[in-house]
């Protein structure tokens, strides 16, 4: 069930944390500006066209990594074939605090050292189908931090995309965090919820930001080999 009674900081299932607010607003807004740089940069955020020549519905940019549906490559090879923005370290440190949180666990915060970023743009209808991050070769926790409108996330489990499923409602500053047994779990987002009310960090009405941080286990970006960058 969606929450309509509050929204108190819940495992939502083993290894899956919500933390509502866990951003204040002065850090959301930063965040929300970076987000911004980073789009502006190089071919910028793009739709990524799917195997099957679809194209997703939400537009991004990619950090450290640039993913393409299903692999993961150094350079941006369905745009200007430029290399991937760098991911850094100012941002791995938050997704380090965000483990160390969610979890309770100092000394897992500081082994959690991020190389990935996926910074999702939510307009209009877009929304994400249900899907688990699979790409990357490491099995450290997936952190999501959520800005601007809010949303429904919808958390399934690790067999297939459909139910089991819980519906959590997501606002500005949240984080949620994806590990341990639940690591490959399904989720997606079925649809925005912009008509509650989103505080004002620079997002435009009715957007998402999306910041979702990894542990890609690739190699060190100078080695630009295929068995370091193709994961499909």
């Amino acid at each position: 069930m969606l929450d309509l009674f509050g929204r108190p900081r819940r495992e939502v299932g083993p290894g899956v944390v919500h933390v509502p607010g866990w951003l204040d607003e002065a850090r959301q807004g930063a965040l929300v500006e970076a987000a911004r740089g980073w789009a502006a940069e190089g071919p910028g955020a793009r739709q990524a066209e799917l195997p099957n020549g679809g194209r997703m519905s939400v537009s991004a940019v990619c950090l450290g990594w640039h993913w393409i549906p299903y692999r993961y490559s150094a350079t941006r090879d369905d745009q200007d074939g430029s290399p991937v923005t760098p991911f850094p370290g100012w941002l791995a440190d938050l997704g380090s605090d965000a483990v160390a949180d969610a979890y309770g666990d100092a000394a897992a915060g500081a082994a959690y050292r991020p190389d990935v970023a996926l910074v999702n743009f939510y307009r209009g209808d877009a929304r994400l189908g249900m899907h688990a991050d699979r790409e990357e070769r490491a099995p450290d926790p997936v952190v999501s931090l959520s800005l601007g409108a809010a949303c429904v996330f919808r958390i399934g489990n690790t067999e297939n995309r459909g139910r089991p499923y819980t519906d959590v409602q997501l606002e500005s500053g949240d984080l949620v965090v994806l590990g341990r047994e639940n690591r490959l779990v399904h989720h997606g987002v079925p649809r925005l919820l912009p008509e509650l009310p989103a505080p004002p960090i620079g997002t435009v009405d009715g957007e998402r930001i999306n910041v979702t941080m990894r542990v890609s286990g690739l190699q060190a970006r100078g080695d630009r080999s295929p068995g370091a960058v193709n994961t499909a």
